[in-house]
């Protein structure tokens, strides 16, 4: 069994499902549209619009935040995942709707392959943070401060803009050992929108083999 196949055994018909965005929630999206041409009932909303198009060329229904809330489940990737399923994603740009819609469900499900199982946040060295494109100065001296070398994430010589309009700061980061503290000091910032930083939100971490394959299916303890 794959960990999209596993996946895909948590949903439920008549849910609504919230698309995550990047390689391993592509995979999820494209058999999710299977499921739904053979009959299951589940609409999705999508967390970017490169999702979204992928949603619609799948045949999965889509619907507004507004019209889903709140979510059944949402099936999202990371980029790293600790010992306490405390998350890092954002490396493919969509990090901030991907975390209005993951609090907007009652469950995250994260899909991950191999090398993105971490003994501390920030162990590969990275953390994208979303910033309003006016604050950009101010924001790289503050992040400066906290011992973050930032900077501005470009495409074909230009800022990368968002789906919100924004530009995104690629972090180098040491290894975070107090990330609530941490992300406190980077949300104190004017002009950040929101980090890579995705704290207690993850519900069940399914990892996969190189090929995808289920290997290990973490969840989070409740106290």
């Amino acid at each position: 069994m794959t960990i999209y196949e596993r996946a895909l055994t948590l949903v439920r018909a008549g849910d609504v499902v919230g698309l995550g965005s990047g390689h391993a929630s592509a995979e999820f999206i494209t058999e999710l549209g299977e499921r739904i041409r053979a009959g299951l009932n589940v609409r999705g909303v999508a967390t970017s619009r490169a999702s979204e198009e992928l949603a619609r060329r799948a045949g999965i229904p889509l619907v507004s935040l507004a019209e889903g809330m709140p979510l059944a489940l949402t099936v999202d990737g990371a980029d790293e995942v600790d010992p306490s399923l405390n998350l890092i994603k954002g490396y493919g740009r969509a990090l901030v709707r991907e975390k209005i819609v993951a609090a907007a469900s009652r469950y995250l499900v994260i899909l991950i392959g191999p090398g993105k199982e971490v003994p501390v946040l920030g162990s590969r060295g990275k953390l994208p943070i979303e910033v309003v494109p006016f604050g950009v100065p101010l924001c790289q001296e503050r992040l400066a401060k906290l011992g973050c070398n930032p900077v501005l994430y470009e495409e074909k010589g230009a800022p990368f803009v968002t789906d919100n309009g924004n530009y995104i700061l690629d972090c180098a980061i040491a290894p975070i050992l107090h990330p609530e503290q941490f992300e406190e000091h980077l949300r104190a910032i004017p002009g950040i929108v929101g980090t890579g930083l995705f704290l207690g939100m993850a519900d069940r971490v399914l990892v996969g083999d190189e090929h995808f394959n289920l290997v290990a299916e973490r969840q989070r303890a409740i106290p």
